[in-house]
């Protein structure tokens, strides 16, 4: 029974429970820690550093393949006796934070998996950035979690009135907390989401004091916290993604500072719903929101309801959502297609250039 009752206090859940029955020869463990290709495993009997096997190596066809924390696996011993375990099984996610990984790879990088809500720190100093708010939204609202946003660093900041209602402007439909882990302001806010069998994601850039945060939720200096540079600039403090346990309960993940952000796949309809909801009175289903007669999302620009800036970021993101997987080729046809849609393809935009030459 207290195996069990450790078990849930790490996450499971009768869905995964009923899972690990298909492997009666394995433990089940969860991933809290990763470093290169090892992975330190949680059980209900203790710890183990644990590698993946062959088989599971060989069918993994992309790094989002391969474990990442938060995820629950069959692992084939329950401790660190007798060196390495092996994890052969990673149980079906329930949910995942993706973002397209950072230069000019296209692949997928996992950020935190299996996760009910992701935190989403903005800091009130110079890190504030609507529009990379609504990225991060975006990605959260797909990952199958539950975004909240949380806007750090109030102690440096007196006047929150403005910024809060900016990001509540922005965040429709979701919990703006105002935090400060120095002053403690917002903890007692943000634990209402934390408690026992429930997993939580604090992502944020470099320096927005996501770690300082977490050290006041669990009331001790856990996580390595460093100062911002002289320009304001964050400064990385933690290098690796690791899952700890609040003394009440819950499971929290802590992840390195991201300075960029690419879309691998996200929720447009969620994040922009009050754009797509003028959309529906457009005049033409096709409406591009640009010089079009009718066009319900460009009066509202005009009535000072709705931004330039939120429509030109939405445009953006559902463009780079457009060529989510595509190679280098399939990109570029994608791009021609589109400069020439208005002309309906672009053999058609040959014939208009030759009539107009003709003429």
């Amino acid at each position: 029974m207290s195996e069990l009752n450790e078990y849930a206090n790490w996450g499971w859940t009768d869905r995964y429970l009923e899972a690990a029955t298909a492997f009666p020869e394995l433990i089940p463990g969860r991933v809290i820690l990763q470093h290169r290709s090892l992975y330190r495993v949680i059980t209900g009997q203790g710890e183990l550093t644990a590698q993946v096997s062959g088989k599971l190596r060989h069918l993994s066809a992309a790094p989002s393949d391969f474990p990442a924390v938060g995820d629950f696996v069959m692992v084939d011993k329950s401790d660190d006796r007798d060196g390495y375990g092996t994890i052969h099984q990673i149980l079906p996610r329930k949910s995942a934070f993706i973002r397209k990984a950072a230069g000019k790879t296209e692949e997928a990088q996992i950020v935190a998996v299996n996760i009910d809500t992701v935190f989403i720190c903005m800091a009130l100093t110079r890190d504030f950035n609507l529009k990379r708010l609504e990225r991060y939204l975006a990605i959260s609202w797909d990952s199958g979690a539950v975004p909240v946003v949380i806007l750090t660093k109030s102690d440096l900041h007196q006047d929150t009135g403005a910024q809060l209602t900016a990001a509540e402007h922005v965040a429709i439909g979701v919990d703006v907390v105002v935090s400060s882990g120095i002053s403690g302001q917002g903890c007692e806010e943000i634990l209402q989401w934390i408690g026992p069998g429930k997993t939580v994601a604090f992502i944020g850039s470099s320096g927005v004091g996501k770690s300082t945060l977490i050290n006041r939720l669990l009331g001790q200096e856990r996580l390595e916290t460093l100062p911002v540079d002289k320009d304001g600039k964050g400064r990385h403090s933690t290098t690796r993604r690791e899952l700890v346990m609040l003394p009440s309960g819950g499971a929290l993940i802590d992840t390195p500072g991201m300075r960029e952000i690419g879309v691998e796949s996200a929720d447009l309809s969620t994040t922009f719903a009050d754009i797509e909801e003028l959309a529906l009175e457009c005049r033409f289903n096709d409406c591009r929101h640009e010089e079009e007669p009718g066009c319900r999302v460009r009066r509202a620009i005009s009535e000072g309801t709705l931004s330039e800036e939120r429509l030109q970021n939405y445009k953006k993101l559902q463009q780079e959502a457009v060529y989510q997987g595509l190679n280098s080729r399939q990109i570029e046809n994608e791009k021609i297609s589109r400069m020439f849609a208005e002309f309906g393809g672009i053999k058609n935009a040959r014939d208009f250039v030759k009539s107009k030459n003709r003429s």
